[in-house]
C-alpha cells in the first residue's frame, strides 16, 4: 500500500487564518483612517432608521 504524503490541514488552516487575518488588519486599519467608527448605539440606530 502506498502512502502519499498531504499537507497536513492544520498547516493549511494556519496559512488560511494568516491570509484572513492580514487581509481584515489591512482593512480595518483603511476603516480607521477614513473616521468611520460610530461611538455609540444611538447613532448606530439612527443611521438604520434612515
Amino acid at each position: 500500500m502506498e502512502t502519499q504524503q498531504k499537507p497536513a490541514t492544520s498547516k493549511l488552516l494556519k496559512g488560511f487564518d494568516n491570509e484572513l487575518k492580514e487581509m481584515l488588519t489591512a482593512d480595518l486599519q483603511a476603516f480607521r483612517e477614513n473616521g468611520q467608527f460610530i461611538t455609540s448605539n444611538n447613532q448606530s440606530t439612527q443611521q438604520k432608521a434612515a
